[in-house]
């Protein structure tokens, strides 16, 4: 076992792990954190996207251990208490939740995605989504939401990860 420690969703943890065992794991079964998924175990299809330091990676393809010292934020670190962050809002306003399974990882890759750029045009959404797959096909309204918010986002600077 390996001892491991890392801030996640601005909260200090610390755990004992197995060295080969993924981040998306260690978040799921030792912190709880379910929010973010495992659809392929292939890093195929981002359903496990999380934030570390500030830029966004598969989880499942990464060992926790490489997070030592890091900071990680899952979707779970998104909203500010009740309030959704904004990108949350606009997915459930828009309908792009489609069946949920592959929307953490959605969500995850299009604040980073505005984090990169603020005014994306819907061929540099689509483009920087095809790390993930939607297996509703219903990335119609996932654009939507994205451009919505990087609307919303203009005029709230702080809403910003």
């Amino acid at each position: 076992m390996t001892t491991v420690s890392m801030t996640v969703n601005g909260k200090a943890v610390t755990g004992d792990v197995e060295p080969r065992t993924l981040l998306v794991t260690f978040l799921r079964e030792n912190l709880r954190l379910t929010g973010t998924h495992v659809g392929c175990d292939t890093s195929q299809c981002g359903c496990c996207i999380v934030h570390l330091d500030g830029e966004s990676v598969k989880a499942c393809s990464m060992f926790a251990v490489q997070a030592e010292g890091a900071s990680v934020t899952t979707i779970e670190g998104l909203a500010q208490g009740d309030q959704l962050h904004p990108m949350q809002e606009a997915f459930r306003e828009h309908h792009g939740l489609q069946c949920g399974f592959c929307t953490p990882g959605m969500i995850m890759s299009a604040v980073d995605l505005l984090q990169h750029n603020s005014n994306p045009s819907e061929s540099e959404i689509r483009h920087w989504l095809e790390g993930n797959i939607c297996r509703c096909t219903g990335y119609q309204n996932i654009v939507k939401a994205i451009q919505s918010c990087a609307a919303d986002m203009k005029s709230l600077p702080q809403a910003a990860e």
